[in-house]
Parts: structure tokens; sequence; C-alpha cells
């Protein structure tokens, strides 16, 4: 019994000195964080206002260690060109996907980060990244700084500089958040070459049934692939590319837009022609914006 009772001073002794211990560490001020507001310039601001709040997004332009692979020699981006850019994203982007399906869905998938970076990133063997999705949280812009005036006015140039990355590397975002029927991978399996299809030809990797030769690295580059080039081609554009696949390769490349576009309906409730027809037609509008200002 008189251990019992000693046990038990014990254990309100020890108590009452964690107790005190604790209450040493309250908080003598209003806050543990700081109240000071962030200064922002105009460009962060327009940021905050377009992207942060309605989107939960960090657009980042000034480059960062912590978010830009290391392996890369890279160069920030022009703040100028970057805020150019920014305004074209959401009208080419964001506002064409709100159009079609409404601002839930891109408040629900798009990327919490994006990150614009002024040059592109080469690998070893010479290959231009002009862009990156990762986790399914982020995607890089790369090639900011390559923004001209002239090229503002150049609707094919601007695609392959920018406007089809968007959408390829949103296109993982969507994947990883909803994988595709993997009978798509099944329709051109024997045509997936990896780290090859550097060794590839436009005309001959069409007549796979491929788009691109980097559509031939794997399933998953080759749905991005397809999805970007349909919404970002014209009707013309698209069937010529048809055209230059020939028979099979025209049959194959069919075979997957439509499996493609059974994906984008019944897992996010997107009209995969509507969402082209309003791009193709935003596009057109890019040269005639006024880029001069943040509005």
């Amino acid at each position: 019994m008189k251990q019992i009772l000693k046990a038990m001073s014990l254990a309100l002794l020890l108590s009452v000195g964690a107790i005190s211990s604790c209450s040493k560490d309250t908080p003598s001020g209003a806050t543990i964080f700081p109240t000071t507001p962030v200064a922002r310039n105009t460009f962060e601001r327009w940021l905050l206002k377009n992207y942060t709040n309605p989107y939960n997004i960090d657009f980042q332009y000034k480059l960062k260690d912590g978010e830009t692979d290391l392996t890369y020699n890279l160069v920030p981006a022009d703040s100028a060109k970057t805020a150019k850019l920014a305004m074209i994203t959401k009208f080419l982007w964001f506002d064409a996907y709100n159009e079609v399906v409404g601002p839930d869905f891109l408040k629900e998938s798009a990327p919490r980060i994006i990150v614009a970076v002024g040059s592109s990133a080469y690998t070893r063997q010479r290959t231009e990244v002009v862009g990156s999705a990762e986790g399914g949280y982020k995607v890089t812009l790369n090639k900011i700084n390559a923004l001209t005036d002239e090229l503002l006015h150049d609707y094919s140039a601007m695609t392959e500089y920018y406007f089809h990355t968007m959408h390829h590397e949103f296109t993982h975002i969507l994947n990883q958040r909803k994988p595709y029927n993997p009978a798509f991978d099944l329709v051109t399996q024997s045509g997936y070459v990896s780290g090859n299809w550097l060794n590839v030809s436009t005309r001959d990797a069409r007549r796979a049934g491929f788009v691109s030769p980097y559509a031939m690295m794997n399933g998953a580059e080759d749905f991005a692939e397809m999805l970007s080039f349909y919404v970002t081609y014209t009707p013309q554009a698209w069937q010529a590319i048809l055209d230059e696949a020939g028979t099979r390769g025209a049959n194959l490349i069919n075979q997957k837009l439509t499996l493609i576009k059974e994906y984008t309906q019944s897992s996010w409730g997107l009209d995969l022609d509507q969402l082209r027809d309003v791009v193709i037609r935003r596009g057109g509008q890019v040269a005639t914006l006024d880029l001069s200002k943040l509005k």
C-alpha cells in the first residue's frame, strides 16, 4: 500500500512538473506567426487575383532551386514576358476549360504550382524539353524568354512553344487523378520504343499510328501527345496528320482518339470536340489581346 501511495505521489509530482514546464512555452504575444503583409509588385498582385485566389495556384517566375530540376542549366524568366504568357495561359488554358466545363473543374484539377522558366531544358541527347508535369501538382513551362511580339502573331509557333505544352502536361495531371482505359496502350502496343523515339521520323511515326515520334515513348506520353495535338490543331491540320499516316496509321490513331474522347467525357464530363473548337477560336484571338496592361 505504501508503495502504491509513493508511486501515485511521484506521478502527481511529474504531472505538476510537466504542466509547469509547458506553461513556460506559452506565447507572450498575440500570435507566433508573422502578421506583416507580403510585399507584392503589380504583376504579383495580378497573379494573386487571377491564379491564387480563384484556383489556389502558386505561379512562380523567380527561379527557385527547390522547384527546378538541377540537372539542367536554366535561365530565369523575364518578368515582362512571363506576365504576357501568364495572361495567355489564363486565356487559352484556364478560360477555355471554364467555358466548356465550368470553373469547378479547374479548381479541383488544376496544378497547385506553375513554374515559369526563361530557357528550355536540354537533355544529354540535346533533346529540348519545353515543359513538364510533376506528381499531379506542378507544371513547368520553359522557353519563356523566346516570347516575342512577332511570335505572338504566329499561332503555329505559339502552339509548338507553349499551347501544346500546356495541354500535354495538364493531360498528365488528369491521368494521374483518374487513369485512362488500359485498352489505349494495346492499340499500338508493339510501337512503343522508349528512348529510341529520337531515331524515328515524323512520317514513320504517323505511319505506325502515332501523331509524333515522342508519342512512341510510352502509352502515357502517347495519350498526352494525342490529346494536346487534337485540341490545338485545326480540323484541317488534324486531317493532314491522318493523311500522312496513311490508311493503316490513320485507323490506329482514330481508334486511340475514340478512347481519349470516351475518357474525357466519362471521367470529366468534357466534350473534347467542344474544347477544341473553343481553343482554336481563342488561339486565333491571342494576337489581338492587349498584353501591355495587367487587368
